[in-house]
């Protein structure tokens, strides 16, 4: 696929907004060794490891994730550098233009979510994180993280889509009805929040301060999306993962320095 770069609108909507929907971002060919892999994940319990991949489901409620999720097969390592969003992300999030320019992956999340899941409403620009904020100033952009949601089968009404408030990445103040800090709430009712449908292929980037969160699946069937979080080069992992070795070889320069930005440093003669 052709390397796609956001265009002005682009630019104005995601700060309008804080988010976005790139139609048909990944490939058939793609998303058939995506789904794939997903019939292939073993039965693991909360917390079990599968390789250097680790089932570590948010809340009770969010289903079968499995983070780390870029030990789990070649396919996962196609979405590293996607043309469809690395120009994006390395805009919105990148550090254009400074010493520390480049990007990071925060965390990947391969998640599979059933009949009655859901995932409660959490962040926004009121006492957000810096990890997650957002700004625009002097003509670039500086967002501490963004993310990008593929979905890997139709989400519709009923589905469970990703719930979003738009422009609540600018917020000065909390939402009234959802508490300083997530609970638990569902988004489904929730005043200002609305549903980002999307079809198999398609996928949602939105800076990580936007309040957001999964709205309950009514529907039988599952849920199954791909998250990848990418931020400055200079970040850590929220939860400690590591990338094996041999998952490091392997890869292209253009994609380990993704992962692995600022490689460890050797003492002299080791």
């Amino acid at each position: 696929m052709e390397p796609r770069n956001p265009t002005s609108l682009d630019d104005f909507l995601f700060d309008l907004r804080g988010y976005l929907v790139l139609e048909n971002a990944v490939e058939p060919e793609l998303l058939d060794a995506l789904s794939d892999a997903f019939d292939r994940f073993p039965p693991l319990q909360r917390g079990e490891w599968w390789g250097n991949a680790q089932r570590r489901d948010y809340t009770d409620d969010t289903g079968y994730e499995l983070h780390n999720c870029v030990e789990a097969g070649e396919p996962f390592e196609r979405l590293i550098d996607h043309p469809s969003w690395i120009n994006y992300v390395r805009r919105y999030c990148g550090e254009q233009g400074s010493y520390v320019e480049g990007l990071f992956i925060d965390e990947c999340i391969a998640s599979r979510r059933g009949p009655g899941g859901h995932h409660p409403v959490h962040s926004g620009g009121y006492r957000g994180a810096l990890r997650g904020a957002y700004s625009y100033k002097h003509g670039v952009f500086r967002c501490g993280q963004c993310n990008v949601i593929v979905a890997l089968t139709d989400i519709g009404e009923g589905d469970g889509p990703t719930m979003v408030i738009p422009g609540s990445h600018k917020s000065n103040f909390p939402h009234p009805l959802a508490g300083e800090y997530a609970k638990g709430d569902r988004m489904d009712q929730l005043v200002g929040a609305v549903p980002v449908y999307m079809k198999k292929g398609d996928a949602l980037l939105f800076v990580d301060g936007l309040m957001h969160g999964g709205s309950s699946r009514t529907n039988p069937g599952e849920r199954r999306i791909v998250i990848y979080r990418y931020g400055v080069s200079w970040g850590a992992t929220r939860y400690g993962y590591q990338y094996s070795q041999a998952l490091l070889d392997r890869l292209t320069p253009e994609r380990r320095k993704i992962l692995q930005p600022i490689p460890p440093l050797r003492p002299p003669g080791s």
